[in-house]
C-alpha cells in the first residue's frame, strides 16, 4: 500500500519544478491527483509522466490565484476524483530581482496576488468539502526560507512569503476541531525554473560548486526533495504536525552566514 493510498489531492503549479516532483511523488505512493498549471501543457505533461508510474492523474488548466478558476478546480476534483483529501498551493512567482526602492505597486500586487492570496483561495474552497467529508484533510502551502529570514530574496517576494507563513499558522487555528492539518514548506535554494539563471550563469562561469556553499551540506536542493516533505505532510504520519513552517534548506536558516576558515 503507497502512504497516499486512497487519498485525492490537488497540486497547483504542477507544470513544472517542485509542482511536478510533488505530481510524480503522490501518485507513486498511491494517490488520484488533478495536476493544475497556469499552463495547460505543461499541466498534461505533468500528468503523462506520473500516470507511467504511478496512478492515472487528472490535469487542468487554472490561474491559482483567481477564485473562480480554484472553485472550479475544487468542483472538478470532487466529481472526477470523488472528493478531497490534499490540496497542495504551490503555484507561485518570484518577482525579479529588482531593488526595493524600483519595485512598482503593480509588481507589488502580482507577487502578492499570486503568492498569497493563491494559497487563500485553496484554503477557503478547500476546507469545506473536507469539512463536509468529516474525515479530516492536509492542506500544505509553500512558503519559503525568505519568508522567514531577511536578505535573502526581494522584498516582495519575501513578504508575500512571510504571509504566507502566517497564514498557515492562522489557518490552522481557524480550522479547531475539524482535523484539517494546515502546513507551509519552507524551500532554501532548489533548482527550479524560478531559479534556472542563476544556475545557468554559474554553470557558464564555472563556479557551480559555490551554489548553496552558506548551508551547513553546502548545495542546492532539487525539486524532489521538497516533495518528500509534501508527501509527508500529506500523509497520515504527519497526523500531529499541524500549523508550522518547515524549512527544507540544507540547515542555511539554522545560524548565521560564516565563512570557514581552512589553513
Amino acid at each position: 500500500m503507497g502512504r497516499l493510498s486512497g487519498k485525492r489531492a490537488i497540486i497547483t503549479g504542477a507544470g513544472s519544478g517542485i509542482g511536478r516532483a510533488s505530481t510524480l511523488l503522490f501518485a507513486a505512493e498511491g494517490a488520484r491527483v488533478l495536476a493544475v498549471d497556469k499552463v495547460a501543457e505543461a499541466a498534461a505533461e505533468t500528468a503523462r509522466m506520473a500516470g507511467s508510474a504511478g496512478e492515472p492523474v487528472l490535469s487542468t488548466a487554472a490561474d491559482a490565484a483567481t477564485e473562480s478558476e480554484v472553485a472550479a478546480c475544487v468542483e472538478q476534483a470532487v466529481s472526477e476524483l470523488g472528493g478531497l483529501d490534499i490540496i497542495y498551493a504551490n503555484a507561485g512567482i518570484s518577482g525579479g530581482v529588482t531593488p526595493l526602492l524600483d519595485q512598482s505597486v503593480e509588481s507589488w500586487t502580482e507577487i502578492l496576488r499570486v503568492n498569497l492570496i493563491g494559497p487563500f483561495l485553496a484554503i477557503k474552497h478547500a476546507a469545506p468539502v473536507m469539512m463536509r467529508q468529516q474525515t479530516g484533510g492536509s492542506i500544505i502551502c509553500t512558503a519559503s526560507l525568505a519568508g522567514m529570514r531577511g536578505g535573502g530574496s526581494t522584498a516582495s517576494y519575501a513578504a508575500s512569503k512571510a504571509g504566507v507563513i502566517s497564514l498557515v499558522q492562522n489557518a490552522s487555528h481557524n480550522l479547531m476541531g475539524t482535523n484539517i492539518r494546515v502546513n507551509a514548506i519552507c524551500p532554501g535554494l532548489i533548482e527550479t525554473g524560478m531559479t534556472r539563471t542563476l544556475f545557468e550563469r554559474a554553470r557558464e562561469r564555472r563556479t557551480e560548486g559555490r551554489i548553496g556553499h552558506l548551508n551547513p551540506l553546502q548545495r542546492a536542493g532539487q525539486p524532489q526533495e521538497i516533495a518528500g516533505m509534501a508527501l509527508f505532510l500529506a500523509s497520515d504520519e504527519a497526523s500531529y504536525v499541524n500549523g508550522q513552517a518547515i524549512a527544507v534548506d540544507g540547515g542555511h536558516g539554522s545560524g548565521l552566514p560564516f565563512h570557514r576558515w581552512r589553513p
